[in-house]
């Protein structure tokens, strides 16, 4: 089977590791080549060009799309709807089915577990561009097209995430964790090697799978503070933690392009934030990975950097099968 992964963020590159692992035919697309393809060919390809991404698939019978944009509301409200696009035309041609790696965002606030089946919101700038290109894949009747959505994600070779350089980071380096919303709230996290493991699920199934959502199984509920505790214990870090008290949060994104854009993403930590998977694990898989395994390999990842002076390397789990 081949497939073409676009975009080599720590995603793109565990989902390229598990689909070389069992043998695929892998091409990676994106504009500039990896250091490390694990043995993936590589293609040049820039997903907002349209010119570009039909040839960039060839011959191949799937499509992950695994890419990101800044974290910045004016590009995403252009970039993304242009990719989606990109990517249904070239699919449509090519009779390729698509697994889009996607997030939470479309649901907007909710008080209750997020379910596949909630209305799309019209809140905020970034929530209401994802349920934009939602309707842009459901109303495309010609192209076998499946959202994978993923909860906030943690993992080795995860940097730009609420548990990522500036927490497990942090306490490979000795520091404390520092939080931009309370570590004390439960939350949901998808590692990336499980997401990987879901990706290859629905690359495997019947087309029936298609045309629809799917929530990425999450290990049992608990607190970013509970998570980064395991993680400590696993490299003999003391496990601290700091909050960016909420009134400082307005001044401080005047400086800080990525405070100044979370700030709408709030009601995602006010409350527990639950992820129903349970449409998902009927149908393939339930065993997430345990958090005692997540947070510990995650943790080493980021000691192993700090020791070798290199990006922690992203790598397919124990748990996954």
């Amino acid at each position: 089977m081949r497939v073409v992964v676009f975009g080599y963020g720590p995603v793109g590159k565990a989902v390229v590791a598990r689909l070389m692992a069992r043998g695929d035919d892998v091409v990676v697309a994106q504009r500039n080549q990896p250091q490390d393809l694990q043995g993936a060919r590589f293609t040049a390809c820039d997903i907002l060009d349209p010119t570009s991404v039909g040839p960039a698939l060839g011959n191949a019978s799937q499509i992950v799309l695994a890419v990101g944009f800044p974290y910045i509301s004016r590009v995403w409200k252009t970039a993304w709807p242009k990719a989606i696009a990109n990517v249904l035309q070239s699919a449509a041609i090519a009779k390729a089915r698509v697994v889009f790696v996607d997030n939470l965002y479309m649901y907007g606030p909710q008080r209750t577990p997020l379910r596949e089946d909630m209305a799309l919101t019209h809140y905020g700038r970034k929530p209401r561009v994802r349920a934009d290109i939602t309707r842009l894949w459901q109303s495309a009747n010609d192209v076998c097209f499946a959202a994978l959505r993923a909860s906030d994600f943690y993992g080795p070779g995860v940097t730009q995430s609420h548990l990522g350089e500036q927490a497990f980071g942090a306490l490979a380096r000795g520091k404390a964790a520092m939080f931009v919303v309370s570590p004390d709230i439960l939350h949901d996290f998808a590692y990336v090697p499980d997401i990987a493991r879901a990706v290859a699920s629905l690359l495997d199934a019947s087309d029936d799978a298609y045309g629809q959502a799917w929530h990425v199984p999450c290990a049992p509920i608990t607190t970013p503070r509970r998570i980064l505790e395991l993680g400590a214990a696993a490299i003999g870090a003391k496990s601290r933690a700091m909050v960016l008290p909420s009134a400082l949060a307005p001044i401080i994104g005047a400086f800080s392009p990525m405070v100044a854009e979370m700030s709408e993403m709030r009601f995602q930590w006010k409350r527990p934030y639950v992820v129903d998977a349970s449409k998902f694990s009927k149908r393939f898989w339930s065993d997430a990975t345990p958090f005692e395994i997540g947070a510990c390999e995650t943790a080493r990842s980021f000691l192993e950097h700090r020791a070798t002076n290199r990006a922690p390397s992203a790598v397919v789990g124990a748990a996954a099968t």
